[in-house]
């Protein structure tokens, strides 16, 4: 099969192969890096994690780190250049790399995840308190189970000492998963869904959905859609998956930093869940309007740079 048999693709018959090679590239990846693994961590170490892990033990969580940040380039981040490169000749493009983000819209991007976080916060809230009907019982104590080993294992990750653990949690945390998540879900998954329903929305709000979906955690899938949306239409907009990488990134960064100045005694506990709480709902309203303003400004200041037509572009013509 040549090159351009691949970008002669229907929308549907791309997503079915871009998730085949997701599959394949990140199932490669992981055994390569679990290969390596064995002369970094020992054999013991590797294999302990199919038993349960010791999130207390400074070297699983080096270990941890290690799997993560290879996750990150083996799901996201090879895959996407690979796809973009079967299914266009300009693969740059295709993903939405090839422009820079405005300026001005890009700090009012920094601005409004602030500005939001508190509304995103109060979403969770009202995500965590749902409860499923009696009969589905087990299935929520089992999704409760896990939302709290992965907290827990997030905390055990983030809660360093140095500048230079801070730095790497940084790269693990904010910077690749920012650039790797909105290559897939934005740069890939949002513009083949786009294409397969004829609609941007769509595009943006079923790959939001899988984005938070992925993330297997129930009682943050909402406003982790949310989010998902809120990035998919600054790509749509803007025409750049910069816009997007970059509010991802401050997302992240901002929850790891204000974690770590926590734990050094820098800042109020009470920040970090701000919003959180049925008290809280004025400040929930206050966040939604204002955000909604400066989404709108940043609306008016993209005008200029519409590269998206009301219908997706047809396959093989990018």
């Amino acid at each position: 099969m040549t090159l351009l048999s691949f970008r002669e693709m229907k929308p549907f018959s791309r997503l079915m192969f871009s998730a085949f090679i997701v599959v394949v590239v990140f199932l490669g990846i992981q055994f390569l890096a679990a290969l390596a693994a064995i002369p970094l961590f020992g054999m013991q170490q590797v294999t302990g994690m199919l038993t349960g892990l010791n999130t207390e033990d400074p070297e699983t969580l080096r270990m941890l780190k290690y799997f993560q940040t290879v996750q990150a380039l083996g799901l996201f981040i090879a895959p996407s250049f690979l796809i973009a490169w079967l299914f266009s000749a300009q693969p740059l493009r295709y993903l939405a790399l090839d422009r820079k983000a405005p300026l001005l819209p890009a700090l009012m991007v920094i601005l409004l995840v602030f500005v939001i976080n508190p509304f995103i916060n109060f979403t969770g809230e009202i995500n965590g308190g749902m409860h499923f009907p009696p009969w589905l019982e087990d299935m929520e104590e089992w999704m409760r189970t896990a939302e709290e080993n992965a907290e827990r294992l997030t905390r055990a990750f983030l809660e360093v000492e140095t500048t230079g653990g801070l730095l790497f949690n940084l790269l693990m945390v904010a910077v690749l998963p920012a650039i790797g998540e909105e290559l897939l879900f934005r740069g890939v998954i949002q513009k083949q869904l786009s294409a397969w329903s004829g609609s941007h929305h769509w595009g943006i709000w079923l790959s939001a959905a899988l984005f938070s979906a992925l993330h297997m955690q129930f009682y943050g899938f909402l406003p982790r859609m949310l989010l998902g949306a809120l990035f998919g239409y600054l790509l749509v907009w803007s025409g750049s998956l910069w816009l997007p990488i970059l509010a991802h990134f401050i997302n992240n960064a901002g929850a790891v930093l204000a974690l770590w100045l926590i734990g050094r005694g820098k800042l109020s506990p009470a920040v970090e869940e701000f919003g959180a709480g049925a008290a809280y709902w004025p400040w929930a309203i206050a966040s939604l309007t204002v955000g909604l303003l400066i989404l709108g400004a940043i609306r008016h200041q993209l005008r200029e740079f519409p590269v998206f037509p009301e219908h997706p572009t047809p396959p093989g013509t990018t």
